[in-house]
């Protein structure tokens, strides 16, 4: 499978689009780890996770980047080609969820892992902004969903509902945890990314005048 780098890659921005993007993945991988210090429930992808780990042992951040990098075994059909992005996501997010779990107790009191869950959602909207916006390549998930999309033709959002259910589903069977978290997280997450993504998008590159 090739990496890809976009052409504007070369220009000057590099060094702060590369600090942009490992900001963002450190900062999401942190943000699943205080959602799931809150124990209200976690996006589905993590409800998938945390299932996997429970009945396969192992910690909730190595079965992050287990399924990252199976995901991204999909792209090889669909003939996706990932960014420095899309590596780094595999590589990073678990092991920055499995360092903030490591650090932080887990919280017995509703009055703390309800503002922990706040807070978790909000970074999660900051850092998903952040990395996006750094423009080197998407995660190996949304990956996944914009390759199905093109190669089906149908519906970002029927395919990205799709998989949402069917990995929340799954997680939910393997003993997730599932809760007022997951219905948070659902409704806040693309306001949020609405907020913060244009404030945080690295500007493309202007097309090069021709001469005439």
């Amino acid at each position: 499978m090739a990496l890809s780098l976009p052409l504007s890659a070369a220009r000057g921005d590099l060094p702060r689009r590369l600090a942009q993007l490992a900001a963002g993945l450190t900062l999401y991988g942190v943000s699943m780890g205080l959602m799931l210090r809150a124990s209200l429930g976690g996006n589905p992808w993590d409800v998938l996770h945390q299932g996997l780990a429970r009945h396969l042992g192992g910690s909730v951040g190595t079965w992050v980047t287990v399924v990252g990098a199976l995901v991204l075994l999909l792209w090889v059909p669909l003939r996706q080609k990932p960014g420095v992005g899309t590596i780094g996501n595999v590589l990073v997010l678990g092991a920055a969820m499995d360092a903030t779990l490591s650090l932080l107790p887990a919280p017995h009191a509703l009055a703390v892992r309800l503002p922990l869950l706040a807070a978790g959602i909000l970074l999660n909207g900051l850092a998903t902004g952040l990395y996006i916006g750094a423009r080197l390549g998407p995660g190996p998930r949304d990956g996944l969903m914009t390759g199905l999309h093109r190669r089906t033709g149908r519906s970002v959002r029927l395919i990205r509902t799709g998989l949402e259910l069917t990995v929340l589903a799954v997680g939910i069977a393997l003993g997730g945890t599932f809760g007022i978290g997951t219905l948070a997280y659902a409704l806040a997450i693309g306001p949020l990314v609405q907020l913060f993504l244009p404030r945080l998008s690295v500007p493309a590159p202007a097309p090069t005048a021709t001469r005439v």
